[in-house]
């Protein structure tokens, strides 16, 4: 594990980070190193790199973890304490044969003292395999992995091929409406138990890129929508695209910039409940230039208009 970077490393930030900085960081990262995005011969480790340390640092469990055992945190029992490990590791290093666990005293790790316990069997493998393999069948551990996923995947589902960190790559079916942070499971896909015991589960959790037209908030799908002047004013029905096809939106006369216009259930569907909706913030837009007949129009109705958009009297 000496080769591997730390993962706040890995991110570009320090290791008092909240999880909004980590999230900002994660996602400056993938859009520079997606595959899909950047061809460089090293972007897609890079990018499994930067998927595998974001997986760990925004579950406040998982990093908790890491915190306290590094790199080894997947190989830790549970129920040690974080300064009984580091006692026990650091007497390691000071111990003369016999493995790397000899110095290390049971009362260390919640043992009477005198114990009859032999600790390279109760911590062999946590480090690298060193010590005798413990006895018995042991069940897989639970794994997790990043699904980075567009607008339109999330609104309609569908099978796809993933690629995990270290290259295994699983067949997942996503559902459809799935949503930003929501976790898909794939039981039996985690890692590998002991001597025939059952293999975990893995859980790929969900993020959705970033789009240039479209912003998912929940369930509600958020556009922004230009109209010209006098579609706002007078009002007017246009047509505007939604991940689930054209639909017609009916701007009332008077609209101004701001407004927020609803197309209830337009949004993420949700296969147990009511879908998101879909909303149109109106942004006004005028001609970059004016055609003779435009102006002189524009110019009759500045004369005989009494709105004053700045509320004077």
């Amino acid at each position: 594990m000496a080769d591997r970077r730390d993962f706040y490393e890995v991110l570009g930030v320090g290791r008092n980070a909240d999880q909004d900085e980590i999230q900002r960081a994660y996602r400056k990262l993938v859009r520079a190193y997606h595959p899909d995005v950047n061809k460089d011969p090293g972007a897609e480790d890079t990018f499994k790199e930067v998927s595998e340390a974001y997986a760990v640092l925004s579950d406040p469990e998982t990093r908790r973890r890491y915190d306290a055992f590094g790199h080894d945190f997947r190989q830790v029992p549970p129920d040690v304490d974080p300064a009984q490990w580091a006692r026990a590791r650091a007497g390691a290093g000071a111990g003369t044969g016999g493995g790397p666990w000899r110095s290390a005293r049971a009362e260390d790790f919640g043992f009477g003292a005198g114990a009859d316990v032999d600790l390279e069997e109760l911590l062999g493998g946590m480090f690298g395999g060193r010590g005798r393999r413990r006895r018995g069948p042991m069940p897989g551990a639970d794994q997790e992995a990043e699904l980075t996923l567009t607008v339109e995947e999330a609104y309609h589902g569908g099978r796809r091929s993933f690629t995990l960190p270290g290259g295994r790559r699983v067949d997942v079916t996503i559902p459809a409406g799935v949503t930003n942070g929501q976790r898909i499971r794939l039981a039996g896909q985690g890692g590998q138990g002991s001597e025939g015991a059952t293999p975990g589960d893995l859980y790929l959790i969900v993020r959705i890129a970033d789009h240039p037209r479209y912003r998912v908030e929940g369930r509600d799908i958020q556009v922004t929508l230009p109209l010209a002047p006098w579609e706002a004013a007078l009002g007017s029905t246009v047509a505007i695209d939604t991940p689930g096809g054209e639909a017609k939106l009916k701007v009332p006369p008077g609209t101004s910039s701001g407004r927020r216009l609803r197309l209830r259930g337009r949004g993420m569907p949700n296969p147990r409940g009511t879908a998101g909706d879909f909303l149109a913030e109106v942004r006004i837009m005028v001609p970059a230039r004016l055609t003779d007949e435009e102006r002189r129009l524009l110019e009759q109705l500045a004369a005989v208009s009494r709105f004053d958009p700045r509320g004077r009297s």
